[in-house]
């Protein structure tokens, strides 16, 4: 029996003995004197420190005036079975609770003190789970962005570690760094080789980015990456070594999310990489001088890409980093939006949220988001631009019937993978005084602003000329409100009661 399993076992037990004692109002100096057993003992119980013996579980059962097999069986009532459930499941196991400062034991003090309601809580997160198809690596990424938000994205020890790295392999505080340099420290110092032509040979392989063997030592790179690609992914293996982060992924984009310590390895490895090749404090100075700007210019917002060698994602990945440690620009959020079919469907396939949850945001059920986004608009412009075009935009997105407007910069390109496929990667900043004053170009009378919602089912503009569907949702609250009216007319007049 593994750690884990035995720790479950204890739990369950420790669950049941409280939970019983506490139903026949019994101390545990009264619990005591029908056991023989010490106050001291059964409190470690209850705690899941100790598993009694033999004897005392028949003692223990003969006194709660139930079954021995009932102690020591790892199933319950209905009442009580989506407790056990959870007790017993992965997500339990291996869910990273002590990184939000819960523990095994609070959560299970939460439990035997208000169980009812802990239970009717369960089933519901179940009965969600299920209906959505919600998987393990769901949670996991949902623990991974909450991470995140509570650092404001900006780990310290991680910046730190990059700035010994380059003392320690000689290279310059400034980058770029060339391919070359990255895969002479991949040799130099791991003794790890790299191949850009096993890929391709194999047809499952040929849209893996890159593949790293830990048998051979060798990293296999897709040959048809770009520069800036290839160097995240050098930059990433590097930090994987150099960080020592042995439970990590092995294929760039993860199959299967076997723990959540791997996807944070994978989290961390990328963080190191993006801050190696776009040094902390000279993207600092850059950043200033843009937001300093009194215009908004794409090629200024796009020459970043040129000098650091990044590729979009890279670079507004670095600025969820920069801008709030820097500039106190903590109420951003940045998505990945992927078009589809010729653009005309579109899939959220990454977020992040500091200080609160943004609109927009990603839903899984199917709805059709606002067209009149700039991660939107920017997609159908790329349609007609050639294979290897960047694009930039931004607008000022002010949020129907709300007081949230958001400064959102957008670049979109053709999906590596497939060019009927468009990616777009938006930075949105909360327009508030503190953005007023550091955005020179905010004050640019030829910025955009555009009213914007979240997804067309909820939308109440009626004038929109991009809309996709029906506000059926908001029909049907509409319809509900209606009939609350009604009811509440009809009872202030008095002639029915309900």
């Amino acid at each position: 029996m593994n750690t884990d399993d035995a720790l479950t076992i204890k739990l369950i037990f420790a669950f049941k003995l409280k939970l019983l004692r506490l139903q026949k109002k019994l101390s545990y100096q009264e619990l005591s004197d029908m056991t023989g057993l010490s106050t001291s003992y059964l409190h470690d119980i209850e705690k899941a420190k100790k598993y009694p013996k033999v004897d005392k579980i028949n003692a223990l059962a003969k006194a709660l005036n139930v079954t021995y097999d009932y102690l020591v069986s790892t199933t319950a009532s209905k009442k009580l079975q989506p407790i056990i459930e959870l007790l017993n499941s992965e997500f339990f196991k291996i869910f990273p609770l002590e990184m939000f400062g819960i523990s095994n034991y609070k959560l299970f003090e939460l439990f035997t003190n208000t169980p009812d309601k802990v239970n009717a809580f369960l089933s519901t997160i179940f009965k969600i789970t299920r209906n959505y198809q919600m998987r393990s690596e769901h949670f996991y990424q949902a623990a991974l962005r909450s991470y995140q938000e509570m650092y404001d994205n900006y780990f310290e020890d991680l910046e730190q570690a990059v700035q010994a790295f380059k003392q320690e392999k000689d290279l310059s505080t400034e980058g770029p760094y060339s391919t070359n340099t990255l895969i002479r420290i991949l040799i130099s110092s791991y003794g790890i080789q790299v191949d850009r032509q096993q890929l391709v040979q194999y047809e499952e392989l040929k849209d893996c980015r890159s593949y790293y063997s830990e048998a051979k030592k060798v990293l296999y790179l897709n040959q048809n990456l770009s520069a800036a690609q290839e160097k995240f992914l050098l930059g990433r293996e590097l930090a994987f070594q150099y960080l020592g982060l042995t439970e990590r992924p092995y294929i760039t984009r993860i199959v299967e999310v076997d723990s959540f310590e791997q996807l944070l390895n994978n989290f961390k490895a990328s963080y190191f990489s993006i801050a190696l090749l776009m040094g902390e404090m000279e993207l600092v100075r850059d950043v200033q001088e843009f937001l300093g700007q009194p215009h908004w210019e794409a090629a200024h917002f796009l020459h970043f890409l040129e000098k650091y060698d990044v590729t979009p994602e890279m670079l507004m990945q670095r600025l969820t980093n920069i801008l709030p440690k820097h500039f106190g620009i903590d109420d951003l959020f940045f998505l990945r939006l992927q078009g589809n079919g010729g653009h005309k469907g579109f899939k959220m396939t990454k977020e992040l949220h500091l200080s609160r949850l943004h609109s927009p945001y990603a839903n899984y059920t199917h709805e059709h988001y606002c067209r009149r986004w700039v991660a939107i608009n920017i997609l159908e412009k790329l349609r007609n631009k050639s294979h290897n075009e960047l694009l930039a935009d931004l607008q000022i997105s002010d949020y129907w019937e709300s007081n949230n407007e958001y400064l959102c910069i957008s670049v979109a390109k053709q999906s590596h993978e497939t060019s009927e496929e468009g990616v777009s990667v938006t930075l949105g900043l909360r327009v508030n005084p503190r953005l007023k004053k550091l955005v020179g170009f905010l004050q640019d009378p030829a910025l955009e602003t555009r009213e914007v919602n979240t997804t067309c089912e909820r939308c109440a503009i009626s004038d929109c000329e991009v809309r996709a569907m029906a506000p059926v949702i908001l029909d049907k609250k509409r319809k509900v409100d209606r009939i609350k009216a009604i009811v509440q007319e009809v009872d202030n007049e008095g002639t029915m009661r309900f």
